[in-house]
């Protein structure tokens, strides 16, 4: 068993690419990443069948826009 109380380490994965495009290496990652999600492809297959409701949609900038002032 581990000592509880020694320090903790990380590291991050290994990367592709630089700056802006700067992603995960794939080959590099693993389930001791945090990558193992088994029902990844059923999660997928229930939002795609799902029906998109128009009160779902959010007209772009809706949330940027400031509430009206009330009235003097």
């Amino acid at each position: 068993m581990h000592d509880p109380l020694a320090r903790g380490s990380s590291r991050a994965p290994a990367t592709l690419g630089e700056g802006c495009i700067s992603r995960y290496d794939p080959d590099a990652l693993s389930a001791d990443n945090g990558t193992e999600f088994a029902d990844a492809a059923a999660l997928w297959r229930q939002l795609q069948a799902a029906p998109l409701v128009q009160a779902d949609i959010e007209p772009v900038g809706a949330a940027l826009r400031p509430e009206p002032l009330p009235a003097r």
